[in-house]
């Protein structure tokens, strides 16, 4: 059939095109059904939508995704891509080989495959999991398919939590250790998805971070570190779009998360990482057995990429940090750095970095490095390098100016913080978008509480989202306090 292409000015992750559904009924095409684009001696393939208004019959839309196609064009039905067949086979359970775990890989990286077919493998992995070989070759793809940074270092370190736990932003006080200890730690960091904060949006408070890979290179050759924005590289890019499938449905399978981080890892140019894998009530990981067969998985895709992999399971049951959100935990951060911040931050801080180190044959001086200040320096030199402000200081991050402090009603012990009620009611307080919103918890599990003694205090930028966060307040328990026996009960 021959149209008219047409130029529709429609943002589309997809290579998405526009036909009347007079012409669709004549192609015998449906919606998200493909079609062929032949024009100029060259060839495209168009991922279909219907419309009876953006475009006459007889007249093709193309959005910007596509390309630039104008003028007339011949259409006819295309078949789907090889990996739609893959991905049915997931859904039946049937294990895939490298060749078609690369050809789902590649075809995501090419926006080949609707958002429809990108659930469906989302989907697949989630009921039927990844087998340890699956595993292994979709990191080994991921990695193939984007760009990747070369060190002339033969360690290079770096480090990721699987995340689900509030205020865990060990990755700030980490990197300017390992930097300061002499070790290259290119630290690519995600923003907030469902949390009230990731490391990038957190260090955003403090510097830049957006920067090419060759301006990566300058900041790390400079100070040994970063902690960048990885979204603004393209380190792994197809793990991006599968997170974004992921996000709806809040799920997050093993194989696939081992996949993801390793990819990106060996993009970087990383040797030897360390993995923090929490566990507990309300983390991403619930029990133990679960958090130790994730880090020997860890192990072992790390050792088929060439990469030496130390994981620590740590307890996640609880926020680590008092801020929740990215101006509170950048306080948190510098007091830290300073010496003077959460007791857990800088213990856990403190223990990665130790092994971390060890691993990359220096170990034993994190502690030292904190305590004398240099890591403090380092970090500043990385934020001057970032193009912030070397000499920033907690009073100069001020929470949001609307505030909600919540006290306890009754006397007895703390006997736990949720991770995801803390992140939801810093989230409906405006977090991350709005920077100074958040939480800052006053107490920690087992602590001796009083009516009236704080629990935690709510911070927004706006009345509205603050009124929007006492909601969530009033209706949940985001701090449980229970009398003595009643927490023994719950301890049995």
């Amino acid at each position: 059939m021959k149209l008219a292409a047409q130029y529709i000015d429609i943002g589309s992750r997809a290579p998405t095109v526009l036909l009347n559904t007079v012409d669709a009924a004549e192609l015998g095409v449906h919606p998200l059904d493909r079609i062929q684009i032949e024009y100029d001696s060259r060839t495209a393939i168009g991922i279909v939508e219907f419309t009876d208004e953006l475009v006459e019959p007889g007249t093709l839309g193309v959005t910007r995704r596509l390309g630039y196609v104008t003028g007339d064009v011949d259409v006819i039905p295309a078949p789907q891509p090889n990996a739609v067949h893959y991905i049915k086979k997931k859904l039946d359970d049937i294990e895939l080989d490298k060749h078609e775990l690369h050809r789902i890989v590649l075809d995501i990286k090419q926006d080949r495959l609707s958002d429809v077919e990108l659930g469906a493998y989302v989907t697949g992995t989630y009921t039927n999991g990844l087998s340890l070989e699956e595993t292994m070759y979709l990191a080994e793809c991921m990695a193939e398919v984007g760009d990747a940074i070369q060190w002339d270092d033969a360690v290079v370190a770096d480090k990721h939590s699987i995340g689900g736990v509030a205020g865990n932003r060990v990755t700030p006080i980490i990197v300017p250790i390992v930097a300061a200890a002499g070790i290259k730690i290119p630290k690519t960091s995600s923003r907030a998805v469902t949390s009230p904060a990731g490391t990038a949006d957190t260090m955003e408070v403090l510097c830049d971070v957006e920067f090419s890979l060759d301006e990566i290179k300058e900041i790390v050759t400079e100070t040994n570190g970063c902690l960048v924005w990885g979204g603004s590289v393209n380190l792994s890019p197809v793990d991006d779009k599968i997170i974004r499938a992921e996000t709806p449905l809040s799920i997050d399978p093993p194989g696939q998360i081992i996949a993801s981080v390793l990819s990106k890892k060996k993009s970087a140019g990383s040797t030897h990482i360390v993995i923090d894998v929490p566990y507990g009530e309300g983390a991403k990981v619930e029990s133990l057995a679960a958090a130790r067969e994730l880090a020997e998985d860890f192990k072992r895709v790390g050792d088929h990429l060439g990469m030496h992999i130390e994981c620590t399971i740590t307890r996640g049951s609880q926020p680590i940090g008092r801020g929740i959100g990215p101006v509170l935990e950048a306080r948190d951060v510098l007091d830290t750095l300073a010496g003077n911040g959460p007791e857990e931050l800088r213990l856990k801080s403190l223990r990665l970095a130790d092994i971390l180190l060890e691993s990359c044959g220096c170990g034993g001086e994190a502690a030292e490095i904190l305590d004398s200040g240099r890591a403090l320096a380092t970090f500043r030199d990385i934020l001057a390098a970032q193009g912030g402000d070397p000499d920033v200081t907690v009073d100069d991050l001020v929470p949001g100016r609307h505030e909600l402090p919540v006290a306890a009603d009754r006397a007895g012990v703390v006997t736990h913080v949720d991770n995801r009620l803390v992140s939801d009611i810093a989230r409906r307080a405006g977090a991350p978008r709005d920077k100074a919103a958040g939480m800052v918890l006053h107490c920690r599990v087992g602590d001796e509480i009083v009516p009236g003694d704080p629990l935690f205090t709510v911070h927004a930028e706006s009345a509205e989202k603050l009124t929007d966060a006492e909601r969530l307040v009033d209706k949940s328990e985001a701090v449980r306090v229970r009398s003595r026996d009643e927490a023994l009960v719950e301890r049995v």
